[in-house]
């Protein structure tokens, strides 16, 4: 049972689909179909329920996603300890700043018990850079939010953050308890500075071009808001200082916390950063 098969298969497992899965793994599906085949060939039994709509696992196949996930972990911990050993296990960690996120904390807390000697070198970024330098290889892994140019990357989805409309408290529109885009399409929008990755622009200015001041971090944007009564995309579950307020706004898409690394990178430092964050988000 190679390890190679065991990734192919957490991944269909995972993804429940085999073409997402092939995606995720950079290869064709007929290949990664092949290799599941051989695997449940190789145990005897059915690993997945295939239907037109995706796959399901059997209940042979939840035993082997447990004991797959154990086996490819405690293989990258071996890889991450020969590091270690050659004075080579330090990992360098770009982050979009939201330290209060319970999500990074639990992440921080897990990859610190599962790779005590690994260094972690942490890279904050601020609002105009997505990809935490990971896109100009300043850090190994990024811990962001989408959505942004993904080219040369490997992006994989932790979590969906729904997101509302900044206002000032005594704003009229602040009373209400949920608004669309186009009910602040005459307002002046808070932006980020000319040259920031397009897609992420377009995103937290509600899919529109916009005038307003221009900013750089979270609390450049709140003060453009209280000072001068710009409004802008946040984070729903944001508690906003005194006279700020954040209203829903039904009709935008939720804000995706992803992590990233280059594509086809096999670093078992990054690997296991990956591996781990799915878990911590998923708790």
């Amino acid at each position: 049972m190679e390890l190679r098969t065991l990734r192919y298969f957490v991944a269909v497992a995972e993804e429940l689909h085999f073409g997402r899965a092939a995606a995720r793994l950079h290869m064709s599906q007929p290949p990664l179909s092949r290799a599941v085949k051989r695997l449940e060939a190789e145990l005897g039994a059915a690993l997945f329920d295939r239907s037109p709509a995706g796959v399901t696992l059997t209940e042979v196949g939840a035993v082997l996603l447990d004991e797959a996930r154990s086996l490819l972990d405690q293989a990258d911990r071996v890889r991450v300890r020969v590091a270690a050993a050659a004075g080579t296990a330090v990992l360098t960690v770009g982050i979009l700043g939201d330290s209060s996120d319970p999500g990074a904390n639990r992440l921080a807390g897990a990859y610190r018990r599962r790779h005590p000697q690994v260094e972690v070198r942490v890279r904050d970024t601020d609002l105009t850079d997505p990809a935490c330098g990971l896109t100009a290889g300043l850090v190994d892994v990024a811990l962001t939010r989408g959505p942004f140019d993904v080219t040369g990357l490997t992006v994989r989805e932790l979590r969906a953050d729904p997101v509302g409309a900044l206002l000032r408290a005594d704003d009229p529109l602040a009373r209400r308890g949920s608004l669309r885009l186009a009910e602040l399409a005459d307002r002046r929008w808070f932006l980020f500075p000319e040259g920031t990755d397009p897609a992420w622009q377009t995103y937290w200015s509600g899919g529109e071009p916009r005038l307003g001041p221009v900013v750089r971090t979270v609390q450049e944007c709140q003060q453009a808001v209280l000072w001068n009564g710009t409004v802008g995309v946040t984070l729903l579950d944001h508690v906003p200082p005194a006279g700020l307020t954040v209203v829903p706004l039904v009709d935008m898409p939720p804000s995706p916390v992803v992590v990233a690394w280059h594509e086809g990178d096999t670093d078992p430092l990054v690997r296991s950063f990956v591996r781990i964050a799915v878990a911590a988000y998923r708790d």
